[in-house]
């Protein structure tokens, strides 16, 4: 395992610390959490990417409309 040092401003830090606490979580785990979003959603981009390349457009385009609207549905579900 590695140790990383930040520098990040007094309130940013203490609003990581208090969002940290408010999941439960410390501040290592919530940070390690982010960066591990952070790489799947540029892992994902990378793989969308490269099968875009090569596919169809018109499928490609027909599978985006349907994660959108499966994205607004679940918005409205949740986001009251």
């Amino acid at each position: 395992m590695s140790v990383i040092t930040l520098r990040v401003t007094e309130e940013k830090h203490e609003r990581i610390k208090s969002l940290a606490v408010s999941r439960g979580v410390s501040v290592n785990k919530l940070i390690d959490e982010a960066m591990t979003l952070m790489i799947a959603k540029q892992d994902i981009e990378t793989r969308f990417k490269a099968r875009a390349a090569k596919g169809d457009i018109t499928a490609g385009i027909a599978l985006l409309d349907k994660v959108l609207e499966k994205r607004e549905a679940y918005d409205k579900t949740f986001s009251r």
